[in-house]
């Protein structure tokens, strides 16, 4: 498993990778320290998996999770950070991220994220689990806000659980064209203009899910 380490701060790269290292079977293939350079060395070295900071100069880890998503997405992104508000989370599993960890991670919470997430699957930080708990709890008996549909809630949902499209469609079993439709209807009711935005509302007013 080849892995590139992003992190801003140096003494964190280099103990990230010495970490890294020590186990059979994966190669750092580098490190970066802003999301810029992030994406030039995904191109350059192809890893399957990078290790994401999301607070960083030049550009940060939410914006470059999803840049790295668009253009190599067959590379899956785990963030480690020191930040696991509601914000943040929003926006790195909105932005693609397979893995949600804070820096209070140990070495195997970070070997079996990255394992998850290289298989396809989502490991996150028990803070964040607990906080995707509560906040996608059943919605179906309170009011919704800003006019929503039960539909229309549970996309966002969705959106905020990193989901694209055609795994919304599946999770809800209707087709995408449909989930379009309800994405666009809820992106007008809540006055949100991407994905970001729509994964935080969700968060904030505990959309839930689906099933």
């Amino acid at each position: 498993m080849k892995v590139l380490v992003v992190d801003d701060q140096q003494l964190v790269r280099e103990g990230l990778t010495a970490l890294l290292e020590l186990t059979d079977g994966i190669e750092v293939v580098g490190s970066a320290g802003d999301g810029e350079r992030a994406l030039e060395m995904v191109a350059e070295h192809a890893p399957d998996v990078v290790l994401m900071d999301l607070k960083m100069p030049v550009l940060d880890g939410i914006a470059a999770t999803s840049r790295v998503r668009e253009s190599f997405p067959h590379v899956a992104v785990v963030v480690l950070t020191t930040y696991a508000d509601d914000e943040s989370i929003a926006g790195a599993l909105a932005a693609g991220a397979r893995g949600y960890l804070t820096k209070d991670a140990g070495r195997a919470d970070i070997l079996l994220a990255l394992r998850a997430a290289v298989g396809g699957h989502a490991l996150f930080d028990p803070a964040v689990t607990a906080r995707l708990a509560s906040a996608f709890s059943p919605s179906s008996a309170r009011s919704l806000p800003d006019g929503l549909t039960r539909r229309e809630a549970e996309v966002l949902g969705q959106i905020a659980l990193g989901r694209t499209n055609g795994e919304i469609a599946a999770a809800l079993f209707v087709t995408e064209a449909t989930v379009k439709t309800h994405i666009n209807n809820a992106f007008a009711k809540i006055g949100a203009r991407n994905r970001t935005e729509a994964a935080s509302y969700a968060l904030r007013h505990r959309l839930g899910g689906g099933s």
